[in-house]
């Protein structure tokens, strides 16, 4: 069991991401040992690490056209090719959601805990394999933006601005709620090279086409895993009764008593639920489910099908 410290509940100490680097080892994060499960299948491996460019030659009779350096062949009036070398450290990146709708739990800890914990994680697992670290920590007001860095220190760093983000120090306001996600995937899309490995760990609520347009343009030269997280309560509601929630400052009176309301609710998760499963299977992208009552560690060994399911 995975011990909780009072204040790692409803926000994440930086003490708590820094000692997860022991369990790190428990999730290897090599292409080849990775699969997904999904709908009952299981999708391809890993891409694999990235191509760097190493040098340009002159064309030889069968190499690919596409590879034709063109700006070398205009300066040198001969045909020129491109040469790539495999790149020896990948580059990992974590793209991790910290708006409002993050800060909430019925069990367990708040989806924003999980989710950090989860980063971290696969943080330190990156590290440990001399990939490089780097991501981008979001809420409706702030984005940090971290460019991939190799080593320890630059864990470090990434695992510093995910604690001391302002997501878990005040309330934001919404007032771009269905564009914030978008603008930092597009941003995410600005910062990644080919050959990463994403993550991206989020309730993946208010996603339209334009974010299908946006995971479909990562997906393409990249390994995505999507991580899906939610609360027991968003899944199906308690049961009936009268019941009051509150957000430390207002207070909410809800009516489980009503069987259509009860219904309709568990139709939208299994709904938004299978939707991501859905545009994940598509686009090929890996896909896993964390709920905040679940250990998180057994969870992610399970999706990442590192152990058998239970």
């Amino acid at each position: 069991m995975e011990s909780i410290a009072a204040d790692d509940i409803v926000r994440v100490r930086l003490d708590t991401l820094i000692q997860l680097h022991r369990s790190a080892s428990q999730l290897p994060l090599k292409s080849k040992r990775i699969h997904s499960r999904l709908s009952g299948n299981y999708i391809s491996t890993f891409k694999g690490r990235g191509m760097e460019f190493d040098e340009a030659r002159p064309y030889q009779p069968g190499d690919d056209i596409r590879s034709i350096d063109w700006r070398v062949t205009a300066r040198t009036g001969k045909t020129h090719t491109k040469l790539y070398r495999e790149e020896r450290e990948r580059p990992v990146l974590l793209w991790v959601d910290l708006r409002p709708a993050m800060f909430f739990a019925s069990q367990g800890v708040f989806k924003a805990v999980l989710a950090a914990k989860a980063a971290a994680l696969f943080a330190w697992s990156s590290s440990q394999h001399s990939d490089r670290i780097g991501g981008l920590v979001f809420s409706e007001e702030q984005h940090i933006e971290l460019r991939p860095q190799r080593g320890k220190a630059a864990t470090l760093h990434f695992l510093k601005q995910l604690a001391g983000h302002t997501a878990w120090d005040k309330e934001e306001v919404a007032h771009t709620k269905n564009q914030s996600a978008n603008h930092a995937l597009h941003r995410l899309r600005n910062v990644t090279r080919p050959g990463s490995l994403i993550f991206l760990i989020s309730d993946f609520r208010d996603f339209d086409k334009k974010t299908e347009s946006n995971l479909a343009q990562l997906a393409k030269n990249n390994d995505l895993v999507m991580l899906f997280i939610s609360d027991p309560l968003e899944q199906q509601l308690p049961p009936a009764g009268y019941y009051k929630i509150t957000d430390g400052d207002k207070e909410l009176t809800i009516n489980t008593y009503n069987q259509d309301m009860r219904k309709q609710y568990e139709q939208r998760f299994v709904k938004h639920q299978q939707d991501l499963k859905d545009l994940c299977n598509k686009l090929g992208i890996f896909y896993i489910h964390l709920s905040t009552h679940k250990p998180l560690i057994e969870s992610l060994q399970c999706g990442l099908n590192l152990r058998s399911s239970t």
